[in-house]
C-alpha cells in the first residue's frame, strides 16, 4: 500500500463479504423453497427471502465498488483521500440503511417494486451516502493526477448515483412505472456498472501484467464507448411488452444485439494484456479471478443475454427460467467475480502480507464458477421446457412448474456448491495461513 487512506477499503471489503455470505445463503434457501415450497412459508415467505437475496446482492456489490474506488483512487491520483472520516460516515449510513431495510422486510414493510423495495428513508440514506462518496472521490481526483482509470470510474459512479433518483419516481401508470424502474435497473447493470467494471479490470491488468498504461487506456476508452453506445438504447429490450410504442421492439432488438460487443472486447482485453505482460506477479489468484470475470461476463451477459433479447424470441421467453439463467451467470461474471478479483488483489496488501491461501482461493473460484455454470445450464433447459409447455402448448403455469421439479432439485445442488465456494473464498481471504517456525538449535556458550 502506498497511501494510508487506502485502509478505508478494508472496512468496505469486510462488510461486503459478510453481505455476500448472507446473499448466497438466502439464494440457497430460495432454491430449497422451489423444491419444498412450504418451508418457512409463514415465518419467512418466499417473496421476503427473494428480497433479501437480491437486495443483499446489490448492496454488497456497491460496497465492493466503493471500496475498490477508495483503494485505487489514491494510487491513481498519487495523493491521500480527501477525507477518511467521510468515507467511514458513508459506510455507517449504508450499514444502518441495510439493517433498516432488512428489519422492514422481515415485518412486511416494503415498496413492492423488485430490487427497489427499500422504505423511503432508506432510499434517502443511500442518496446521502452516494453524495458523500462523490464529493470525497471527486475532490481527491481533481486535486491529483488524472488517468483514464479514474476518469472512467468517476463517470460510472456519478451516473450510477444520478440514476438512483429514478428510484423515487413511482407513477400510478404501470407502463410509466416500469419505464422509470428500468432506468435504474437496466442502466445500472448494463451501462454504468460496466464502466466501473472496466475501470477495475483496467487497474488490475495494469498491476498484474506490467503492460504500459497507454495500451490499457486505449482499450478502456474503446470498451466504454461500446458499452454506452449499446447499453443506453439497449434498455429498449425491456420496453417490448409494457405498453410503449412499437418502434422500441426494433431499437431494443438492434442495440441489445450490439451489447455482446463490449463484453467480448473486455474478455479480449484481459487475455491480450496477460499475453503482452512481462510481469510475473506473485498473486496468481487475482489474475485467475480477473480473467475468469471477463470470460464468464461474456458468456453470461453477452451470449445468454443475446439468446432471448430479440423481440421475436422474447415474446415467448420473457419471465421464464431462461431469464433466471441469464441473470445468474451475468451478475456472477460481470460484477461478483470482478469484485472478488479486487478483494483477492487488495486484501493481502491491506493486511500487509504476501498473497496467502492462494490454492484455497483458486479452488473457491472453480467451485463457484462450476456451480454457477451448471445452474445456468439447468435453468436454461428448464426455461426451454417451460416456454414450450406454457407459452406454446398452453398448459397452466403451476402444472408446468410441477414438471420442472428435477431441474429445481439440480439447481439446489449447484447452489450448494456455489455457497461452499463463497464460504471458502471468505475463509481464504480473511483467515491467514499459519506458518509454524521450528526453533533452531540453542547456541552453545563460547561459540
Amino acid at each position: 500500500m502506498k497511501y494510508q487512506s487506502q485502509k478505508v477499503a478494508y472496512a468496505y471489503f469486510m462488510v461486503a463479504m459478510g453481505l455476500f455470505a448472507i446473499q448466497v445463503l438466502g439464494g440457497l434457501l430460495a432454491g430449497w423453497i422451489y423444491v419444498w415450497p412450504n418451508t418457512l412459508s409463514e415465518l419467512l415467505p418466499f417473496n421476503i427471502v427473494r428480497m433479501l437475496h437480491t437486495n443483499a446482492l446489490i448492496v454488497w456489490l456497491l460496497l465492493g465498488f466503493f471500496g475498490a474506488a477508495y483503494y485505487l483512487v489514491p494510487e491513481e491520483s498519487e495523493r491521500e483521500l480527501f477525507s477518511v472520516k467521510l468515507a467511514y460516515i458513508q459506510l455507517a449510513i449504508l450499514v444502518v440503511g441495510t439493517l433498516g431495510a432488512v428489519g422492514s422486510y422481515l415485518v412486511g414493510i416494503h415498496g413492492g417494486r423488485e430490487f427497489l423495495e427499500q422504505p423511503l428513508w432508506v432510499k434517502f440514506g443511500i442518496l446521502v451516502a452516494a453524495v458523500i462518496f462523490l464529493v470525497n472521490i471527486s475532490l481527491t481526483v481533481l486535486a491529483g493526477r488524472k488517468t483514464a482509470i479514474t476518469n472512467i470510474l468517476l463517470m460510472g459512479l456519478w451516473l450510477l448515483s444520478l440514476l438512483w433518483v429514478f428510484a423515487f419516481i413511482n407513477p400510478d401508470n404501470l407502463s410509466l412505472d416500469k419505464m422509470y424502474w428500468w432506468f435504474v435497473v437496466h442502466l445500472w447493470v448494463e451501462a454504468t456498472w460496466e464502466l466501473v467494471m472496466a475501470a477495475i479490470l483496467g487497474y488490475l491488468m495494469l498491476k498484474l501484467t506490467g503492460v504500459d498504461r497507454e495500451v490499457v487506456e486505449k482499450w478502456l476508452y474503446v470498451i466504454v464507448a461500446l458499452a454506452l453506445f449499446s447499453g443506453i438504447l439497449g434498455t429498449g429490450h425491456h420496453f417490448f411488452w409494457i405498453g410503449t410504442p412499437g418502434y422500441w421492439q426494433w431499437i431494443g432488438s438492434i442495440f441489445s444485439t450490439l451489447e455482446v460487443i463490449p463484453f467480448f472486447a473486455m474478455m479480449s482485453f484481459a487475455f491480450v494484456m496477460v499475453w503482452k505482460g512481462r510481469k510475473n506477479h506473485p498473486n496468481k489468484a487475482a489474475l485467475l479471478w480477473s480473467l475468469g470475470a471477463s470470460t464468464v461476463a461474456f458468456f453470461g451477459a453477452g451470449v445468454w443475454g443475446f439468446l432471448h433479447t430479440l423481440h421475436g424470441v422474447n415474446y415467448y421467453t420473457h419471465g421464464t427460467q431462461i431469464t433466471a439463467a441469464h441473470g445468474h451467470l451475468a451478475f456472477y461474471g460481470a460484477y461478483v467475480a470482478m469484485n472478488l478479483a479486487m478483494f483477492t488483489y487488495a486484501m493481502p496488501q491491506l493486511r500487509n502480507r504476501d498473497p496467502y491461501n492462494q490454492v484455497l482461493n483458486m479452488a473457491s473460484f472453480w467451485l463457484m464458477t462450476g456451480g454457477m455454470a451448471f445452474m445456468t445450464f439447468v435453468l436454461t433447459f428448464a426455461g426451454t421446457i417451460q416456454t414450450h409447455m406454457q407459452r406454446i402448448v398452453g398448459d397452466y403455469y403451476m402444472d408446468v412448474q410441477d414438471q420442472l421439479g428435477l431441474f429445481y432439485l439440480m439447481r439446489l445442488g449447484s447452489g450448494a456448491v456455489v455457497v461452499l465456494g463463497a464460504l471458502l473464498f471468505i475463509y481464504a481471504t480473511v483467515v491467514v495461513r499459519r506458518e509454524v517456525i521450528k526453533p533452531g538449535p540453542a547456541a552453545v556458550p563460547g561459540e
